[in-house]
């Protein structure tokens, strides 16, 4: 019921504004064929928006005239006067159209009721009802238009097929399950217009739109496109015929936006080129999008070479073959003659006074869109029509939706075009153009952008003459960080950041530039790096010359051992040898020789074996060597002053071979204490990062320190009890110098190992290993130098002082001094 009062009170309106013109004799808006399709063009365009309280239509032919419009309307006019000329499509079928002037967006009811109606009159539907008398419709250009009227179509499944509709909703079949476009969607555009941005590198842009359904579309598609991108949207705004815009110009200035894009139809776009010029707005580039892109009369406006560089994504420029000749023709044959006819609402032109060059020079953009509509129709109904080669099968009744099915199925070469439609109805044919408004006042074709079978975009930049000295206008709210550094984002948008370089030992991951990622304990980074790098592995090999020397020293070591052993054998029953300790000699010999093994593993790669070899032979017989000193030590101090005046211990000492018990169980307790440390938990190799390019390959020497730590208080414990032993006897005879040598043996242990502890803390590298190596090394010779070389000497250059009645002289000679004392 509200259908019907609707349609009557739009009905009325069209009365009432119905005007008698000097129009042709055949109307161009209406012609008889065998099936009709509809056709809605804005000719004539509302500015503004209209504001009345009661329904009624709008007189089109008083409105702003729009030539680019015209030009389309006269292309669906030429396609099917082609069709019906065609000898191989729709044979001996003739396709009659009926167009109207579709000015507004909301306003223009009575044509489309005019043409879903039966015989001049709106009818309620049923299932069984022809209730269209139109197959197809084409049209209309703008997405609101095209929201306003879509539903009316959609309920009846008629086909509607726009050659200018780019807003995403209309991909939702859901809703719209007839409509079919011959225009790529916003997201096409857009995806091109970000293909620019990032070509040129312009991260820092302002979005401009008109303010309607279109507009608004193509900022929800350019917001969801960047989102994950380097590009920021300083600014947007709607545009609308109430739009400041100096106030509008001063912000983009404020924000230091030089890319602007322009996403808005050809009428808006005009008032704001126009504005800019009027304000003086200098050195901007100007992004167009398609609807406004070939504008013919934009580029030739005195100042528009001072707003910047202008470029456009454009519908190509698609020559079609005869329509030139069509137009001359038509315009020919156009003379006012019977004034008296009478035309439906939205049906009249005023258009006498154009000539066939207004034409067929005006903005051809959407041209092929219109083009193609048709003969995807066309192409339609000749599928449903079962056509052949010369004929169809008119018995068939052809409903809309039979039509639509075929749509949906279209296949076709079309000027060198396929036409195909996806699952949404939209065009899997036809590239874009990348245009520039050069110096010439035209819009030349510089690059193009095809989306089928695959994505292609090619530019050509060698043909932009930029505004500023010939270079890229430049467009960011903060320029890129430095290699290695990066971005603290200030404020709101990820455009406006800070740098910072990223520290040692981290790198900049081009996926994420916010953090600095940290490198794989293989590897290294010098400050400020974009990548890390393997690092290099070093360790004391047998051929370094530090590890050539302390062998060479471990060998000559071990040829001094043999040969001292050799003399004390050779000498065993003299008092020197006595003295020394006489088997116990040849005990620690051997054990200093057992000892040296060590040295020889702390070269090559350290692996497990080599760590616990490197610690467990030296600490062991090293601990032997120890305990023999401090028996020794202390038998000194016994003989000469502790038996004197304890007999007792003396003879026990004796008796139950002490000296022998105290050796084998500290050197037992040494022995069970590094077995079960090293068999429970071994060393194992270490890493030292001290140098960032390279490891250091050693034993964890802490860890050893800690597992070994009673160990290394055991030994630690004897080497107090022999110094302060043998310290006890500083004042034995003179020439005595048994309890000296033990003194200065220990005296030098310690400052060897307290030395090495010093070079640990200040020295890294790999020369540590060759510096441990060496202070085992020189903690042997100690004896050799501090205890056994001066009774070496005393055998081989002094043989008066290897009698016993020599050392008979000497405790004489001390206990007499000490009586008298």
């Amino acid at each position: 019921m509200f259908r019907l009062i609707f349609v009557s009170l739009s009905l009325l309106g069209c009365n009432l504004h119905t005007e008698t013109k000097c129009i042709p004799q055949t109307s161009e808006f209406k012609k008889e064929g065998d099936y009709l399709l509809g056709g809605l063009f804005d000719v004539h365009h509302v500015r503004g928006t209209l504001h009345l309280n009661i329904p009624e239509a709008v007189l089109c032919s008083s409105q702003e005239f729009t030539l680019s419009s015209y030009r389309r309307f006269q292309m669906m006019r030429f396609s099917i006067e082609e069709i019906n000329n065609s000898t191989s499509l729709l044979p001996n079928v003739t396709l009659g159209y009926e167009i109207f002037d579709h000015c507004s967006d909301t306003k223009n009811f009575p044509s489309i009721f005019r043409l879903m109606s039966v015989n001049g009159s709106v009818q309620p539907w049923k299932e069984s009802a022809n209730f269209s008398k139109v197959i197809a419709m084409v049209g209309t250009y703008t997405s609101t238009a095209t929201l306003t009227v879509a539903p009316l179509f959609m309920m009846d499944l008629i086909p509607m097929i726009s050659y200018g509709a780019a807003s995403s909703v209309f991909s939702r079949k859901q809703n719209f399950p007839s409509f079919l476009r011959t225009v790529h969607p916003n997201k096409d555009v857009i995806e091109i217009i970000c293909k620019l941005l990032e070509e040129f590198k312009w991260t820092w842009v302002a979005f401009l739109y008109i303010d309607d359904d279109y507009g608004r579309d193509g900022l929800d598609v350019f917001v969801k496109k960047i989102k994950d991108t380097k590009i920021c949207m300083a600014f947007n705004y709607g545009l609308s015929n109430g739009t400041d815009y100096p106030k509008l110009f001063k912000e983009i200035k404020s924000l230091n936006v030089n890319v602007i894009i322009v996403f808005t139809a050809e009428w808006t776009a005009e008032d704001l080129i126009n504005s800019a010029i009027q304000q003086n707005v200098k050195n901007k580039v100007w992004i167009a999008a398609d609807a406004w892109s070939l504008h013919k009369e934009l580029p030739k406006k005195a100042g528009i070479r001072n707003i910047g560089t202008v470029l456009g994504v454009a519908e190509p420029k698609i020559t079609i073959p005869g329509f030139n000749d069509f137009i001359y023709s038509f315009k020919a044959q156009n003379q006012c003659e019977n004034p008296e006819q009478d035309s439906f609402c939205n049906q009249m032109c005023n258009c006498s006074s154009l000539s066939a060059e207004n034409i067929t020079t005006a903005d051809p953009s959407f041209n092929f869109p219109v083009y193609s509509a048709v003969y995807a129709v066309a192409h339609a109904l000749h599928a449903v029509l079962q056509c052949g080669a010369d004929s169809c099968n008119k018995d068939i009744k052809v409903h809309p939706d039979m039509v639509l099915k075929e749509l949906k199925k279209s296949d076709f070469t079309l000027l060198n075009h396929r036409v195909q439609f996806d699952d949404n109805g939209d065009p899997k044919f036809g590239p874009y153009a990348i245009v520039f408004w050069n110096k010439n006042s035209n819009a030349e074709e510089i690059g193009s952008y095809t989306f089928h079978p695959k994505p292609i975009f090619k530019i050509n930049k060698s043909k932009i003459h930029w505004h500023r000295d010939g270079q890229v206008p430049k467009s960011f709210c903060s320029e890129d960080c430095p290699d290695g550094h990066k971005k603290k984002q200030e404020g709101f948008h990820k455009c406006c950041f800070s740098c910072t370089i990223c520290p040692k030992e981290t790198y900049l991951n081009n996926t994420d530039p916010y953090n600095c990622i940290s490198c794989k304990e293989t590897e290294w980074s010098p400050a400020g790096s974009t990548s890390c790098f393997e690092r290099k592995q070093e360790y004391v090999p047998f051929n370094d010359p530090g590890a050539i020397g302390v062998m060479v020293g471990t060998l000559i070591l071990l040829i001094f051992i043999a040969a001292i052993s050799v003399l004390f054998a050779l000498n065993y029953n003299t008092p020197v040898v006595k003295s020394a300790g006489g088997p116990m000699c040849f005990l620690i010999l051997g054990c200093l020789s057992l000892c040296s093994i060590s040295v020889f593993f702390y070269f090559g790669e350290p692996r497990v074996t080599f760590c616990v070899l490197r610690f467990v032979p030296f600490l062991l017989f090293y601990t032997v060597c120890l305990a023999c000193f401090a028996v020794r030590s202390f038998q000194i101090v016994c003989i000469f002053k502790i038996s004197a005046k304890f007999p007792n211990i003396s003879r026990v000492w004796t008796k139950y071979h002490a000296h022998w018990i105290f050796i084998a169980a500290a050197s037992f307790l040494q022995a069970i204490l590094l077995i079960t440390h090293f068999s429970l938990d071994p060393p194992k190799q270490f890493k030292d990062t001290f140098y960032s390019d390279r490891f250091i390959l050693g034993c964890d020497f802490d860890k050893t320190l800690n597992d070994s730590l009673i160990s290394i208080i055991l030994a630690f414990i004897l080497i107090l009890l022999s110094f302060c032993f043998s310290y006890t006897g500083k004042n034995l005879p003179k020439n005595y110098n048994e309890a000296k040598a033990i003194t200065f043996c220990m005296f030098l242990l310690i400052l060897i190992w307290i030395s090495f502890a010093t070079f640990i803390k200040l020295f890294h590298g790999k020369s540590i290993n060759v510096i441990n190596a060496s202070a085992v090394l020189l903690s042997l010779y100690s004896y050799l130098l501090g205890y056994f070389f001066p009774k070496c000497y005393i055998i081989l250059f002094k043989p008066e002082k290897n009698t016993e009645q020599y050392f008979q002289d000497l405790i004489q000679c001390y206990t007499r001094s000490a009586s008298s004392s």
